[in-house]
């Protein structure tokens, strides 16, 4: 079973969500990384018991609603930690013992422990939680590096924010000052990285890396980016769906109703791209006859065929120079 067979079968949105943080690719690869990485589900046994519990989390959702469903949840890392701290909180096998922990000195702010737990087998972890989404700009005659994976606003960039985990957030939970905090180590710190790396596609097959970086995972999350004029001239009749922030994580299914509204969608859609300012993800849809767990009229379903970004024309030269700038601070 694939994980994104994994994912699809249940309903709810946030529960799909959280499925997704469980159980989709690493960004990283486990060798390569330059630290451990989490593993919410090491084994079978807990795999299968964290599957049952999120069924009956998907037949009744009421509560994981209640936590993740919140005015000031707008951030997407916001909204995947109160995920994380809901599963840690009540799913089947570890033990949360603290989250969101402000490590701080009379004269300033160190930094903040995303999660301490505790695992069925009595390891006590401090994670590090990171959802990234980042677009690969062409690394030339080289190899390609983290450094060549821009975040779509150009404030971030891969190899910033892992150096960042490693030389500094992982690296909390052992400091003298976190000691004093009362919350008795050691600690065996993880990073927990998830998210999708999207590549060009320009019709001239400009997409493929020959030479990837050692850190990322073979099987990492792939989608594609065009500039808004590629987008517009190969769209054809494709039925697309800009996707907000909080829907960035799992894919979703459209009910046939639902799957109605997506020619008036893509006409908004070309309508906005016309005079894109920013970057914007989103998705392509096609229709299925048949999927079980749903119920329609028709029988039928739109699932995603593919998903990208729309990036404005001059957006390329801009993300060049801003993954060969090397002097940029550590991203937050």
């Amino acid at each position: 079973m694939t994980p994104a067979d994994t994912i699809t079968p249940f309903h709810d949105p946030a529960v799909r969500d959280l499925a997704w943080l469980l159980f989709s690719p690493d960004l990283l690869s486990a060798s390569h990384a330059g630290a451990p990485l989490a593993r919410p589900t090491a084994t079978e046994i807990e795999r299968e018991a964290a599957l049952v519990w999120l069924a009956a989390l998907d037949r009744d959702p009421a509560a994981l609603h209640a936590q993740v469903h919140k005015p000031s949840l707008t951030r997407l890392g916001f909204y995947a930690e109160a995920l994380l701290e809901y599963f840690l909180t009540h799913g089947p096998h570890a033990r949360l013992i603290a989250a969101n922990i402000p490590l701080r000195t009379a004269e300033r702010t160190l930094g903040e422990v995303d999660f301490l737990l505790e695992n069925v087998r009595g390891d006590r972890l401090h994670w590090e939680l990171a959802v990234k989404f980042y677009l690969h700009i062409g690394e030339g005659k080289g190899a390609a590096t983290l450094a060549h994976y821009v975040g779509p606003n150009l404030q971030d960039r891969f190899d910033l924010k892992h150096a960042r985990l490693l030389n500094h957030q992982l690296g909390l939970s052992a400091r003298d000052e976190f000691v004093t905090l009362g919350f008795e180590g050691p600690w065996r710190a993880e990073m927990f990285v998830k998210g999708r790396l999207f590549y060009r596609d320009d019709g001239l097959n400009r997409s493929l890396v020959s030479n990837p970086p050692p850190e990322l995972a073979g099987d990492h999350l792939r989608g594609w980016w065009k500039t808004a004029s590629e987008w517009r001239d190969s769209k054809a009749d494709g039925l697309f769906a800009s996707l907000p922030r909080l829907g960035w994580m799992a894919e979703r299914i459209l009910s046939a109703q639902e799957g109605d509204a997506l020619v008036e969608q893509t006409a908004v859609l070309s309508e906005r791209v016309a005079t894109l300012s920013s970057p914007i993800m989103v998705a392509r849809y096609e229709r299925y006859e048949r999927y079980d767990g749903h119920d329609s009229s028709t029988g039928d379903v739109w699932r995603e065929h593919s998903r990208g970004f729309i990036v404005p024309d001059e957006w390329p030269a801009r993300a060049a120079d801003f993954a060969t700038d090397f002097a940029t601070d550590f991203a937050t």
